[in-house]
């Protein structure tokens, strides 16, 4: 089992998935979550500016998917860049120390969920179960630090070459992958060059731990830039250390059907988190109400996508700890039998 300090050997995804019955629960969004609680992320940083003004609010939130049956949580730093910070007035050596404390704090997470196991039992809603937990360094893409929605385009331009984006990730994933995480959350991913970067920097040697692709598709066919998902999955299914691959941030309606793509291309477990299927206005940099499914229509699609040959399951953006409890008790139902 994976205990949350970083070693130079470890378990594979499939072993973690033994310990938990073959499924595993992954949180679920984080920045729906913090506004909920009053933090304005109008911000290049997005979620990771709380990193600045509220770390006992990721703390909370980590928490509170964790007890919503969560074995896998995320650190807050999909929008955590080095650049990013830099850009704000932080020195390199801060901009690094702020990426460790996204870790930090969700292994902190991690052990009060433990000693909460310890001294209480389950009890209506909060899930009090000492289970393998998985922290994961969370990684977002070159457009996720542009902040300019081209993390839903895969839009870069002509200047931006393999080399470019590795040079710009490189530090930050040394970083986080030193910082006591079990693993690196490559997420929304949204072409093949960036998988391209990424397979490349876990293959370098400076990273110890393993990683999982999640990639995002508008289409239901393709990755958001247009590149074909079977030949971004073979990038991530040709790198030993990339354990998982799948799909985040989604609508539901389209999960199904590249899951049944994906599982003709690799051998990996395959991982899902889809988004609550609300339309995301880039220009605005808002949601579009009332354009997703509620809890129960997403919850209802769990099924089929086990039964596509999914073995993690969670949520992406505006989804919340009540849509994680909602898979966690399907999924409970699912070892039972």
């Amino acid at each position: 089992m994976m205990t949350g300090s970083s070693k130079a050997s470890f378990c594979s995804m499939k072993e973690f998935l033994k310990e938990t019955g073959g499924y595993a629960v992954i949180d679920g969004g984080l920045a729906t979550e913090f506004e909920r609680h009053g933090a304005d992320l109008n911000d290049p940083l997005w979620s990771s500016k709380c990193l600045i003004t509220s770390p006992h609010l990721i703390h909370t939130v980590h928490l509170d998917y964790l007890e919503a049956g969560a074995d896998i949580i995320a650190s807050t730093s999909y929008q955590a860049t080095i650049q990013g910070f830099q850009a704000k007035g932080f020195s390199c050596e801060e901009s690094e120390s702020l990426l460790r404390k996204s870790v930090e704090i969700a292994c902190q997470a991690r052990n009060t969920y433990y000693d909460k196991c310890a001294t209480s039992s389950s009890v209506d809603d909060i899930i009090l179960i000492k289970r393998p937990i998985l922290v994961a360094a969370s990684v977002g893409s070159y457009g996720a630090y542009l902040a300019d929605g081209s993390e839903y385009s895969g839009i870069y331009g002509d200047s931006i070459t393999l080399e470019k984006l590795k040079d710009f990730h490189r530090r930050r994933i040394q970083v986080l992958a030193e910082s006591g995480a079990d693993l690196i959350a490559f997420e929304t991913i949204p072409n093949k060059i960036e998988a391209q970067a990424f397979a490349e920097l876990l293959e370098e040697g400076d990273v110890k731990i393993p990683g999982w692709f999640s990639f995002n598709s508008k289409d239901g066919v393709n990755v958001v830039s247009g590149d074909s998902i079977k030949d971004c999955i073979a990038i991530a299914e040709s790198c030993d250390k990339v354990v998982a691959v799948g799909i985040n941030c989604t609508p539901p309606r389209f999960i199904e059907g590249l899951v049944n793509e994906i599982g003709k291309v690799t051998s990996k477990p395959i991982l899902v988190y889809p988004n609550s299927g609300e339309s995301y206005d880039a220009d605005r940099k808002e949601w579009v109400e009332n354009t997703g499914v509620g809890d129960e229509d997403f919850v209802s699609y769990v099924e089929k996508w086990m039964d596509a040959g999914v073995s993690l399951l969670g949520g992406c953006c505006r989804t919340t700890p009540t849509t994680i409890r909602a898979i966690h008790k399907r999924l409970v139902n699912r070892r039972s039998h």
